[in-house]
């Protein structure tokens, strides 16, 4: 089954006893605790002490988080376990992913950092009070990571003093290890260094939003840091500060997944089950539309965040892809689950106001994940850099199987230095797209051949036009990343032995979505005739099959009616 469906979820293959227990036990702490109480916490804005108390409990972070070497024995870091909780986290609440995430923020860089000696303690620390906290924005500086005002001053006695102000921290309340990111005020050198929140030199100022997790302001009046407490510095700091936002931001995808997923159930069950003017629902045109588009949508969010957990899993020195893969999870599929809730929000209207549903708080939580770790020109700036390499650069590299199993994921906390990032190369996805002969991919592929042309025709000029206009460079970076996101979907299909009407019909959407982009970037100012003509020859309309059409949603669509329905 490839949504996720926790009163099925004893089915899924699991290397060891611990990896399936941690879920399961989590999935029954929420069903326990039942849809009413997670709402009116939901609605009283109520710390999440309850699940913090349980993670600590179950030592459920420790498992998740660290690293092999540290904490049991048999301790592995598997990004495939943290994609796995993340999603279920999403499922029930933003609050509890996010006490979940921001934990993962504050902890990587202790074990990204050079204090051996303090890694250890935070093993303890964590066992003693599991959340975290990553001491990164501003309030001033916002995304502008450079102009940190976070310092530390030397003493006299080789010590330090902290002075200065984080924005924006989650969990800022109650972590016991607070990761800090600031500069040496004597050398301005980036530094990184750890506090705690209940230290007397620590004061949380507040919640900087009104909602149920805690965003807090806090300030550090002289707080004492030694050497024990310097994690890494100057552009060790620097790079431990990018990796650790390269290793977590992962975890937005996975949790929009999850939100997504609860809200598709409760959207379906109620029209399949509402009856207007003498007939179903769910037999509307229009009903029937947005279900299949939204599952299908949906279907591939799934398919691509499994796929880009087995780049995370494999990255070695030499093998760098998932610094692409990795954005798109973040920013394409959180997007796309946006589209999905506002295609679902279509069929139960009103509903969806109604605060005794999920569906009411996913609404307002939703909306914030393409924004979580920068905004989504951020995020294409970036991935723009790499559209050289990976359309025209190929290199060999050897199969990567569905990775779910014990290994550690030694890279992710020894990537080194980030420079060299446009330089990343890519195996070829031509073969991938060649290896399925189904008509919708096909039109795909004759889009991305016209997409082809269209850098070829723009050339060297094309890098000024994209610096030069951002929207441009956001439409151009969208048929980009709609190429990655479909190459790692047929492959995920294969080995999730996802039927090939299925696989047809989401590129349905794909070629429809890409035309779109198409039509946009043929429509923008700064586009030139060349490329203008490149764009008309990436327009095209997918292959109707309304058999294949009816097969999906009843199969596929229809079949999860009742399939899921949470504790009340």
């Amino acid at each position: 089954m490839l949504l996720l469906n926790p009163k099925k979820y004893q089915d899924r293959n699991y290397p060891d006893e611990r990896s399936t227990e941690i879920m399961i036990k989590t999935i029954a702490f929420f069903e326990n605790k039942g849809l009413k109480k997670i709402k009116d916490d939901f609605h009283s804005c109520e710390f999440t002490y309850d699940f913090a108390e349980f993670v600590k409990k179950e030592k459920i972070f420790e498992t998740l988080f660290l690293p092999k070497g540290y904490g049991d024995s048999d301790q592995y870091y598997s990004t495939y376990r943290m994609f796995e909780f993340s999603e279920i986290c999403g499922f029930y609440g933003t609050a509890y992913w996010y006490m979940y995430h921001v934990s993962t923020l504050g902890l990587d860089p202790v074990f990204l950092g050079d204090n051996e000696e303090f890694k250890h303690k935070a093993v303890q620390k964590l066992r003693e009070n599991p959340l975290c906290a990553f001491g990164l924005s501003e309030r001033e500086h916002g995304a502008d990571i450079y102009s940190s005002e976070m310092k530390l001053y030397p003493q006299e006695d080789n010590t330090y003093l902290a002075r200065g102000t984080k924005y924006y921290i989650g969990n800022g309340n109650e972590a016991g290890t607070v990761s800090v990111f600031g500069k040496m005020a004597d050398s301005d050198e980036y530094v990184f260094f750890v506090v705690d929140s209940k230290h007397e030199k620590y004061e949380c100022v507040q919640n900087v939003i009104h909602a149920q997790n805690y965003v807090s302001e806090f300030v550090l009046h002289d707080y004492p840091v030694s050497e024990a407490e310097i994690l890494s510095r100057g552009s060790k700091a620097w790079d431990d500060m990018l990796n650790t936002v390269n290793i977590c931001k992962f975890n937005i995808g996975s949790g929009a997944i999850g939100i997504v997923t609860h809200s598709f159930y409760e959207a379906l069950n109620h029209a399949a089950h509402r009856n207007l003017y003498g007939k179903n629902v769910i037999d509307f045109p229009h009903v029937k539309r947005l279900f299949f588009d939204s599952y299908c949508r949906l279907a591939a969010m799934k398919l691509f965040g499994l796929r880009a957990t087995d780049y995370m899993r494999a990255a070695a020195p030499d093998d760098k892809r998932y610094l692409l893969f990795n954005p798109i999870m973040k920013m394409k599929v959180a997007i796309q689950g946006e589209d999905v809730h506002e295609m679902l929000w279509d069929i139960i209207a009103a509903r969806g106001f109604e605060k005794d549903l999920y569906f009411e708080q996913a609404v307002i939580e939703l909306r914030g994940f393409p924004k979580l770790e920068g905004t989504r020109h951020v995020n294409m700036a970036l991935i723009a850099k790499l559209i050289p390499s990976y359309m025209f650069n190929a290199k060999e590299y050897p199969d990567i199987p569905r990775m779910n199993g014990p290994e550690n994921d030694d890279f992710l906390f020894q990537q080194g230095p980030t420079r060299g990032y446009a330089k990343i190369q890519f195996h070829d996805f031509r073969p991938t797209y060649a290896g399925k002969n189904l008509p919708n991919i096909e039109v795909f592929t004759t889009q991305i051949r016209g997409y082809e042309e269209f850098l070829m025709v723009s050339g060297v000029a094309l890098k000024d036009q994209m610096m030069n206009d951002f929207d441009f460079l956001l439409t151009v970076g969208e048929l980009f990343t709609m190429v990655a996101y479909g190459q790692l979907i047929i492959e995920s299909a294969k080995i999730e032995k996802i039927d090939d009407d299925l696989l047809d019909q989401i590129f349905d959407f794909m070629v429809r979505d890409f035309s779109r982009y198409a039509l946009d970037l043929y429509s923008k100012s700064s586009s030139t005739e060349p490329q203008q003509e490149a764009c008309l020859k990436m327009i095209k309309k997918p292959v109707v099959d309304n058999e294949k059409f009816t097969k999906v949603l009843n199969e596929h669509v229809y079949a999860l009616i009742d399939a899921y329905e949470m504790n009340p």
